[in-house]
């Protein structure tokens, strides 16, 4: 089995986010030895043929501040040098998609 084979590790947590076109999946996996790592799934449907398109990275826990201090770094910047409109999306049974209220994220972990 390959380093990033993943298909038979167990599924601890899973949050999915739909965002727009745009589905996120914050998924927690567990190694063979028991250590948790995320694993981080933007899938989005190409209007040309109906295909999702995955794109997905791994998170291991010894990574966690680093990556969150450049997250919340990034974002930062984008808000202090351009407007953002952050939308909160809900999906009715029609998937009809509708704006609720302004958010405010926080990435620390």
């Amino acid at each position: 089995m390959g380093e990033f084979d993943n298909k038979e590790r167990e599924e601890v947590f899973s949050k999915k986010v739909r965002a727009g076109k745009r589905t996120y999946f914050f998924d927690v996996k567990a190694t063979r030895s028991g250590d948790y790592y995320l694993t981080l799934t933007e899938s989005k449907k190409r209007l040309d043929d109906g295909v999702f398109v995955k794109h997905k990275i791994f998170l291991y826990k010894e990574d966690f501040e680093k990556f969150a201090e450049g997250l919340n770094e990034t974002v930062a910047y984008i808000r202090d040098n351009q407007e953002v409109t952050e939308k909160r999306y809900e999906y009715s049974e029609h998937q009809e998609v509708s704006e609720l209220k302004q958010s405010t994220d926080d990435f620390s972990f």
